[in-house]
């Protein structure tokens, strides 16, 4: 029985633990993004090997987490967190080790990659055990301290890169193994025990969805380089979107799939999956175009400017630990809503306000924005969770973390393209008004734009022209009212799909997973 007649202290000890074994795949979501310039200068990288050494990393989780949450739910969650924390340390390691010369760009894409599967080995198992520790109507608080420090480790990472860069940028893969062997260690304390059942491992679900993932997210990653009038672009995302169809046609088909899509048939599941993935698209692009608009607009360092993201930090741990208590005392449907309608709100009075380049008169929107997203993101994924069986509880936190990186990436390639076309717009409409011939003048404005990814700033920012950092806070008010909308989507999901009350536990012959060829074991 999950939870159930387990002393406190060895809970606070096993959540621990979890909470070392995922802090980093979080701070290497954003930390690889301070350091590239250095990384650019020493190695000799193109700008296509150092993007690939960003985006390869969170393909490969993405494409991975369900495979990762299937494997933890049949071979063992902790025997998975385990060699997840391994394999993720080992690759940090060889990334710190990168080679300088013509085998250096490959080198770091591959074991950035390598990182990623680690991290999609790790988290499911990770949270799976954290759940199976806590029972029903007790696992708000402890999910929502779990989600809250890994969701502040992602706005620590920008800043401990920073840091970390000044000596050097290989630091910021070693930090990861004094980590990982803290993780270890407690691991090793706590002995967390949860159920698990051997089944077949489904390969060709298992070829079909890191295909059909790999492939579509492949496609928005690269729509800011390709363009979205690329019939690349589209094949991409098309194609992987029809393999993603044909793997659920399989599954329903297969006696032991990779991937159970009875579970959706649950209206809360489905709803909380809805909200989590149209949530994302506006929660993990905040942390990019807030560093353009401080770097660019304000004209802050990277270090400097990765301290705003603390502001939204500061909001969403709090309200975090206040949505976990709601959620053991009333239920999922208050917290979640009452979050989307608050990040809304924060999203449109931060739009209004990024024009007069004022950091003073933003701050108190960026923490609403970011209260608003800790009350509801950790209830939803943990309502999620709540119901499913015991043994399917590391496959569910793969299906959610596959539907928040689908979002997430969704929501950085629309968003990402709405910046740009905005921003190229009004540089265009400001150098023709100077005097400048209009094909000249786009010219120009492409250049500029390319600020927006990322490049621009690693030079310093003190010599940007002053009209350029308005039209950097006109796109910035754009992208934000993007967010608000977002928000407002999931706000009426959550509102009209969600039922009240508090969720009671799974009948006896429905805590059973669907595994019933071999008995149940422990790890």
């Amino acid at each position: 029985m999950s939870g159930t007649g387990t002393s406190s202290s060895p809970r606070r000890l096993t959540l621990a633990a979890m909470i070392f074994a995922v802090a980093m795949t979080f701070i290497d979501q954003t930390i690889v993004s301070i350091a590239a310039p250095n990384i650019q200068a020493e190695l000799g990288l193109t700008n296509t090997g150092v993007q690939w050494a960003i985006n390869s990393y969170l393909l490969a989780m993405a494409a991975l987490f369900a495979f990762g949450g299937r494997l933890a739910d049949t071979v063992g969650h902790r025997r998975m967190v385990t060699l997840g924390v391994i394999v993720f340390a080992v690759a940090s390691a060889l990334c710190g080790l990168t080679p300088k010369g013509g085998a250096a760009e490959g080198w770091l894409i591959a074991f950035r990659a390598l990182q990623g599967a680690g991290g999609a080995l790790m988290y499911p198992a990770a949270l799976a055990i954290v759940v199976n520790s806590y029972a029903l109507q007790e696992r708000g608080k402890a999910l929502a301290l779990f989600f809250g420090i890994a969701g502040g480790l992602t706005a620590v990472g920008p800043i401990l890169g920073g840091w970390l860069t000044q000596w050097t940028w290989r630091a910021i893969f070693w930090v990861n193994i004094p980590v990982a062997v803290v993780a270890l260690v407690l691991i090793a304390m706590a002995r967390p025990h949860a159920p698990h059942r051997p089944a077949p491992m489904d390969y060709r679900g298992l070829a079909l969805i890191v295909a059909g993932v790999a492939l579509s997210i492949f496609g928005f990653q690269q729509s800011y380089l390709w363009g979205w009038h690329s019939a690349a672009t589209w094949l991409c995302i098309v194609v992987g979107l029809l393999l993603l169809v044909v793997f659920v046609l399989v599954e329903k088909r297969t006696t032991h799939p990779l991937l159970d899509v009875e579970l959706f048939r649950d209206r809360a599941f489905l709803v909380q999956n809805i909200v989590l993935g149209v949530a994302m698209a506006a929660f993990v692009p905040v942390f990019f175009f807030t560093s353009v608009y401080a770097e660019v607009a304000l004209g802050k360092d990277a270090s400097a400017a990765s301290l705003d993201l603390l502001y939204f930090f500061l909001g969403f741990v709090v309200a975090a630990q206040i949505g976990g208590r709601m959620l053991d005392r009333i239920g999922a449907k208050r917290p979640v809503v009452l979050g989307c309608a608050l990040s809304c709100v924060g999203y449109f009075l931060w739009a209004g306000r990024v024009t007069e380049l004022s950091e003073s008169r933003i701050v108190w929107c960026i923490v609403l924005t970011g209260a608003g997203m800790g009350l509801m993101l950790g209830q939803a994924n943990t309502d999620a969770v709540n119901r499913v069986p015991p043994l399917s509880y590391g496959e569910a936190t793969g299906v959610t973390q596959t539907v928040r990186n689908y979002g997430s990436s969704l929501g950085l390639a629309v968003l990402g393209t709405i910046f740009a076309s905005v921003l190229q717009s009004r540089i265009t409409r400001t150098l023709t008004a100077q005097g400048m011939d209009h094909d000249a003048a786009s010219r120009e404005a492409k250049s500029i734009s390319q600020l927006s990814s990322g490049q621009g700033s690693s030079g310093g920012t003190a010599s940007i022209p002053h009209f350029v950092r308005l039209d950097v806070a006109e796109a910035t008010r754009s992208v934000l009212l993007g967010m608000s909308v977002i928000m407002a989507i999931a706000f009426v999901v959550a509102l009209f799909g969600l039922r009240r009350g508090v969720q009671q536990e799974l009948p006896a012959d429905k805590r059973e997973s669907r595994m019933t060829q071999a008995p149940e074991t422990g790890d």
